[in-house]
């Protein structure tokens, strides 16, 4: 089906469904000669991985050991098409045979339904998260590519809110020990789990606010009018499975600002005073931090009972139960970091392409 590709320059294309043989992506447009670390790449989708390394999140076990099939040699990638992939080796799909005719409430299933006429309904097929994998892994590929270039370019992200737990000091985007709630402050993670606990034994979900940071970012990159960086990030952020909101800098905050604009001084590093903008000014990158933040929604299947409709459209109440996170959010702290770095990866070789070598910074 289209849709299934993102970036111009760099582009990376994912394929397969959570319960089929395998998930893959190829990625185009790599630079050649470059050396790629595969236990980096493995280390990055062990950190999105299921299966129960947590009681917190999903208890499916899956290995997500990646398999270079083509674009590397003796180590370097080729500067031809990189494919690769990771097989499914944990699906129970009996355990959806009872929704096969069931809309589920908050997935994909009506809204698929209605465009393809049918629906791969074990695990939510295509519209499951299972696909975000392969996105860690093309966003661990890009980020070494990038650190080439940029050796101390850094993007961490983090949660910074649990449902109705916010963090209980300020986070500036520097890397924290990595613990299961990816929380950058031990003091809210203590007080997290057994919140998050508690919303498991009640089967409930909740959502979660994730804040992304890159540091050392270079400036110039992006483009004016309709592919600012701005607007690629927000749209691969938004691309991310119950994501349902972005902002970047100062967001929805900008509404009742005094002032939506960043002062210029040479006193500092930055030649800015401040970064409500999010190191981003015209769709271009300012060489500030880049900030963004992410909500996701409440994981949709849930043991609560809930009102739905058959596809024969008889109405029905239906409860989930099955191997599923009390909040998807924990987990995609991997994938808006992937995302970043894909993007800022396509823009970087876009940069090259228009303006030559040399940054003006």
């Amino acid at each position: 089906m289209p849709g299934n590709t993102i970036g111009q320059a760099f582009t990376l294309t994912t394929w397969g469904e959570s319960h089929g043989t395998a998930i893959g992506g190829v990625l185009d447009g790599v630079p050649p000669g470059f050396p790629l670390d595969i236990k980096k790449i493995q280390q990055a989708l062990d950190r999105r991985k299921p299966g129960g390394h947590h009681r917190l999140t999903s208890a499916r076990q899956e290995s997500d050991q990646i398999h270079i099939l083509s674009g590397v040699y003796e180590g370097k990638t080729l500067g031809t098409p990189l494919s690769f992939l990771i097989y499914n080796t944990d699906q129970r799909s009996g355990d959806y045979d009872p929704f096969k005719n069931i809309y589920r409430p908050g997935h994909a299933d009506y809204s698929y339904t209605m465009k393809y006429g049918h629906v791969d309904h074990r695990g939510g097929g295509r519209a499951s998260a299972r696909e975000t994998a392969i996105r860690v892994a093309a966003g661990a590929i890009a980020h070494q590519i990038l650190q080439l270039s940029f050796p101390t370019l850094q993007t961490t992200a983090a949660v910074i809110q649990l449902g109705t737990q916010k963090l209980s000091s300020t986070w500036l985007g520097h890397p924290y020990p990595e613990n299961p709630l990816f929380c950058p402050d031990e003091k809210s993670t203590q007080s997290w789990t057994p919140y998050l606990q508690d919303i498991k034994n009640q089967g409930r979900s909740v959502g979660a606010l994730i804040e992304v940071h890159v540091k050392n970012m270079p400036s110039g990159l992006g483009e004016p009018v309709y592919d600012k960086l701005d607007a690629d990030l927000a749209k691969a952020l938004m691309s991310i499975n119950a994501v349902k909101g972005v902002e970047i800098g100062e967001g929805f905050g900008c509404v009742t600002s005094e002032n939506g604009y960043d002062e210029l001084s040479a006193e500092t590093a930055s030649k800015h005073l401040t970064n409500k903008a999010g190191g981003i000014v015209g769709g271009i990158s300012t060489g500030q931090d880049i900030i963004c933040r992410v909500a996701l929604k409440p994981t949709s299947s849930t043991p609560q009972s809930r009102k739905t409709l058959t596809k024969d459209e008889i109405p029905v109440d239906v409860s989930i139960t099955g191997r599923h996170d009390p909040c998807v959010g924990i987990r995609a702290v991997p994938i808006v970091e992937a995302m970043v770095s894909l993007v800022i990866m396509d823009h970087f070789l876009r940069w090259q392409g228009q303006c030559g070598s040399k940054f003006r910074k």
